[in-house]
């Protein structure tokens, strides 16, 4: 079985899973902000083949054809597969087409809308054919997918971004990206309810900065202000969520509000597992199985589900010192795996 690299193109991150002899050998997430242009592709895969190197056979996803870059999303798929294909030559490049299966750069135009935003796919895909049943939510730094796991298969209803989000599997929040305006429209603050400032002031990575709760390998985009990644400079830009001044209060209150930002987004990823749910595919003893960066979220609400955790790197194999970026990473990891039974059989 030859050495395969899967990779996930993302509008925000770049990430590569290198898979040998069905493990996960490698992996490694890249800062690819796509909106600052298409040359941060070009410089995010430099920066991670030097880090994992190159491999004969390469398993492409992505989301990053979303880029405002781009007039449509078909236009962003044959953009973003054509700089990928440049970019790994000599190396065979396939693209996954998730209920498609793979194509190569010559199939990219007519499965442009399989392709699209197919990498939750490849990720439930995987869990499926290691579990017959479970709830699998991924939580990234922007986004969270909840796909219920039924009969060995990814049992979504919806397919395409604009399917999924009004099915509840796609929640447009993760754990570093997601502006606070986007949540609760008021919170409680010395005995008040206030409303919000309607301005990109915090993000999530700073309520989870604040709490303790963000993995330092996560935090790869700027701050909201473009100041320090600190607890003190993220109580700074969270104080600006309702028109104050750290200086205005003690840190306990700060942090006491950074736990009700944290608690409305998971509030939010609850009700669409609770929607999920209520189709009854997923047993009532069927464990969740977590991913992503923000999988410490997916432990707590495992926990409020009242239902077994599963990491996705419990379902994989992986070098030891490889598990939890395999995991941070899971797409890319299971497009590799994924191909590596496709292209073997």
């Amino acid at each position: 079985m030859e050495t395969i690299i899967g990779w996930d193109i993302g509008g925000a991150h770049l990430k590569a899973a290198r898979v040998e002899n069905g493990i996960v050998a490698a992996a490694v997430q890249i800062a690819c902000p796509l909106w600052l242009g298409l040359a941060e592709l070009d410089r995010a895969f430099g920066e991670a083949l030097a880090d994992i190197g190159a491999a004969p056979l390469n398993a492409v996803t992505m989301t990053g054809e979303l880029c405002d870059a781009f007039a449509t999303r078909e236009d962003g798929v044959e953009g973003v597969a054509k700089i990928a294909a440049r970019i790994l030559t000599p190396g065979r490049t396939w693209f996954y087409a998730g209920r498609s299966g793979f194509v190569d750069g010559g199939g990219v135009e007519a499965h442009a809308r399989d392709i699209a935003s197919a990498n939750w796919h490849a990720s439930a895909t995987l869990a499926g054919l290691r579990m017959r049943e479970a709830l699998f939510v991924d939580i990234g730094s922007t986004t969270t997918d909840i796909i219920p796991i039924a009969e060995g298969r990814a049992a979504a209803l919806g397919y395409s971004d604009a399917q999924r989000l009004t099915h509840g599997e796609l929640v447009y929040t993760g754990l570093v990206r997601t502006f606070l305006m986007a949540g609760p429209k008021r919170v409680p603050f010395g005995g008040q309810w206030t409303p919000l400032m309607n301005e990109w002031f915090a993000t999530t990575a700073d309520v989870y900065r604040i709490l303790g709760e963000l993995p330092e390998e996560a935090d790869m985009t700027d701050s909201a202000d473009g100041r320090e990644k600190t607890k003190p400079a993220s109580r700074a830009r969270l104080a600006r969520m309702i028109g104050r001044d750290a200086s205005e209060a003690d840190d306990d209150a700060w942090d006491r509000l950074a736990r009700i930002f944290a608690e409305a987004q998971l509030r939010e990823i609850m009700d669409a597992a609770e929607l999920i749910l209520s189709r009854g595919l997923v047993g009532c003893d069927a464990p969740v199985v977590g991913a992503g960066v923000g999988r410490g979220l997916v432990k707590k609400l495992a926990a409020r589900l009242d239902r077994p955790f599963i990491a996705f790197d419990d379902l994989i194999e992986a070098a030891p010192e490889t598990r939890s970026k395999a995991c941070d990473c899971a797409p890319a990891s299971a497009v590799a795996l994924i191909a590596a039974d496709y292209f073997d059989a």
